[in-house]
């Protein structure tokens, strides 16, 4: 069987500051501009990829063209400077020491969009692990379509339990290999690099092809004629079928020329879903930092922020619900196992009362969000719409987490602390004459149960929000 996932030709810099040439993904960090403020200040007028990609918070700028533009521009004088060294046909092995120390290991090279696809119900050897939001492709088509470099962040998972393919590398390497070594800004970890020599990527081949041996496939998850699942998404899928959006397009133009083109392929790192440093958790195992109120709101945003730019990404594992669990694998070829509630909080009552409450919303299942207010301390409101449809959802919010982690840095040391998140006071959100606010939704116990006002409005007050509390409203037009 052939195998999508080859070597390629990757370009690295040549002489430069590493810890400033790389940033975070630009899906990263999208309602905290502060951020990228601080990136900014830390790359100066040094060469980074800060300046060859475009951060999404940045989408719905008037000047998005003109970024765009300077992008394209950029990479060309990049290229035109002989700034990088080529690895022709070549992959990496990579280790990414993380914050909290643990080793998460890579392996770097292209796979091909012709075994690609995010359709519900694909039988190709890469598939989507989560719902794709179609309307989140074109600003990003419009940034890659004309790009002479490829800087994505997407990664891939296989499920190799006895770790001889990825994890093995390391005995494979010597300090010779290393191509790059350095520490990632912003308590980002340490990433070091390795350039594989021909007959270890040889034998990484062939590994990967008894992955892919339909009896082994069919044995290990019980399964008969399913089309072989190779590889799942693990993030990135929406820069990977931007990708594929970009080749298929070509395809219109060219033809058949098309695969023979760059454009076939897009760079990817690999990683072992059995990886020590990958952790799948259930909701009731919430990032400790938000705690139950801040992981309430994560889901909240991921179900009320739906289509359009500011759709936001799966940010919980839980039940399987469009988001990639350990079981996944299984899910997508029809045996997943959902993961199991250790206890009966009340915080899973509002997790479930938000997921009905969405299932049961036209407005929200079709209809897109636009943010319409976001202030510096934290408030924000967005709006939901469907066209068609009188009736549109009204969100307001702390957006501040419950903790905090800040980056410290004094006198060349770097520590981080953990603050309270801060409260948002007197705040008031006034709406055109067109539109009536008509109720509020408030948790009964079980379901957001909608509560008529007296009278309409097109104007709230809100005294104090908690951080990363929320309230939602009917509004008519």
């Amino acid at each position: 069987m052939k195998i999508p996932f080859k070597r390629g030709n990757i370009l690295l810099p040549k002489n430069t500051d590493m810890t400033k040439w790389s940033v975070v993904a630009c899906d990263q960090y999208t309602s905290e501009p502060e951020y990228w403020n601080s990136v900014r200040e830390i790359v100066g007028s040094n060469p980074s990829t800060l300046n060859l990609t475009l951060p999404e918070i940045y989408l719905e700028e008037s000047d998005v063209e003109e970024r765009i533009k300077k992008i394209n521009q950029n990479m060309e004088e990049l290229v035109n400077m002989d700034f990088f060294n080529e690895y022709s046909d070549s992959m990496i092995y990579l280790e990414r020491t993380q914050e909290d120390g643990k080793v998460r290991e890579g392996l770097m090279g292209i796979v091909d969009l012709e075994d690609y696809s995010y359709e519900k119900g694909s039988q190709t050897l890469i598939r989507a692990t989560e719902k794709t939001v179609i309307e989140r492709i074109p600003p990003r088509v419009k940034v890659r379509e004309n790009a002479l470099l490829e800087l994505p962040h997407i990664m891939i998972l296989i499920d190799d339990e006895k770790k001889n393919i990825i994890e093995s590398l390391k005995n494979k390497v010597t300090e010779s290999d290393i191509v790059y070594d350095f520490d990632l800004m912003k308590n980002g970890g340490h990433i070091k690099g390795y350039l594989l020599n021909n007959e270890t990527m040889d034998e990484v081949d062939e590994r990967l092809k008894c992955l892919a041996d339909k009896d082994y496939f069919e044995n290990k998850y019980g399964v008969k004629d399913k089309g072989i699942l190779l590889f799942a998404m693990g993030d990135g899928n929406h820069s990977l079928a931007t990708a594929k959006a970009c080749y298929e397009n070509l395809k219109k133009e060219i033809g058949e020329k098309a695969l023979s083109s760059k454009s076939r392929y897009a760079l990817v790192e690999l990683v072992n879903l059995h990886s020590d440093a990958l952790e799948f958790e259930a909701i009731n195992r919430y990032p400790g930092q938000l705690g139950e109120q801040g992981a309430l709101f994560k889901w909240f945003k991921y179900k009320f922020l739906p289509g359009g730019r500011n759709a936001q990404r799966p940010v919980m594992y839980i039940d399987g619900d469009e988001s990639f669990t350990k079981t996944g694998m299984e899910y997508i070829i029809g045996n997943e196992v959902s993961m199991k509630r250790e206890k009966d909080y009340d915080f899973y009552a509002k997790f479930d009362a938000i997921d009905r409450f969405v299932k049961n919303s036209p407005v929200i299942t079709d209809g897109e969000a636009h943010i319409i207010r976001q202030d510096d301390d934290g408030f924000v409101v967005w709006q939901i719409q469907k066209e068609g449809l009188k009736n549109s959802i009204l969100v307001a919010a702390n957006y501040n987490s419950p903790t905090e982690k800040f980056c410290v840095e004094e006198n060349g040391n770097s520590w981080t602390e953990e603050r309270e998140g801060r409260e948002v006071f007197d705040k008031t959100i006034e709406l055109s004459c067109d539109y009536s606010i008509v109720s509020e939704f408030r948790f009964d116990g079980t379901d957001y149960m909608e509560e008529k006002f007296v009278a309409a409005t097109n104007s709230l007050s809100f005294g104090k929000l908690m951080p990363a509390e929320f309230k939602f409203f009917t509004v008519i037009k």
